[in-house]
């Protein structure tokens, strides 16, 4: 964890935390308007596994049923198309910009720091809630017992560590700007 932290903190220079920006700001302009279009399907209240906190293994195998084969089919394709560029884009979002004002914001024994791996949790929880979806999808209506359970645990948590990823974005924000208007009074009053 250590080592993936600090390794973090070399990479995220202004540069590449601008190029971090600019690849989710424009993922998130271009790409995400259109696949949630294609995702706008009514489907007669099933859920969405991957915009849902909750939901039950049942929840999981009602929304198979309702999908259809050609819903499961689009559900799967997604799943191992767009959902494999999506979290790679929040994640390097997420990390560099963290890291980057975190590194100006808190001392190197800060322990806060170490918020800066969380994006990397949410994005290995979200492969992991596509992976056992997937399996469920493409399986029905055989059960698959174990991963129909693991995958709404794996999607809460999931979105616990990008809940959380984004407030310490927010306090990185806050508190490295704190640090820079103490450093440029200071400054001043020298003067």
């Amino acid at each position: 964890m250590k080592n993936i932290s600090a390794w973090l903190y070399k990479i995220s220079t202004g540069f590449i935390t601008l190029i971090g920006l600019v690849t989710f700001i424009l993922f998130t302009a271009l790409v995400l308007p259109n696949q949630s279009a294609q995702s706008n399907v009514s489907y007669d209240g099933a859920i969405t596994p991957d915009l849902s906190f909750y939901y039950s293994s049942t929840d999981l195998y009602r929304s198979a049923e309702v999908y259809g084969e050609t819903g499961r089919d689009a559900y799967i394709r997604t799943r191992f198309t767009f959902d494999l560029v999506w979290p790679l884009v929040y994640a390097f979002f997420l990390t560099t910009s963290v890291s980057w004002l975190f590194a100006r914001g808190f001392s190197e024994e800060s322990i806060w720091r170490y918020l800066n791996i969380l994006p990397l949790a949410g994005m290995l929880m979200d492969y992991l809630e596509n992976i056992c979806t997937s399996v469920v999808m493409w399986r029905f209506p055989v059960q698959t017992l174990v991963l129909d359970d693991v995958a709404t645990i794996f999607t809460m948590l999931k979105w616990i560590f990008l809940t959380i990823s984004f407030l310490a974005l927010g306090i990185g924000l806050l508190v490295a700007t704190w640090q820079w208007m103490i450093a440029r009074t200071s400054k001043a009053k020298r003067r």
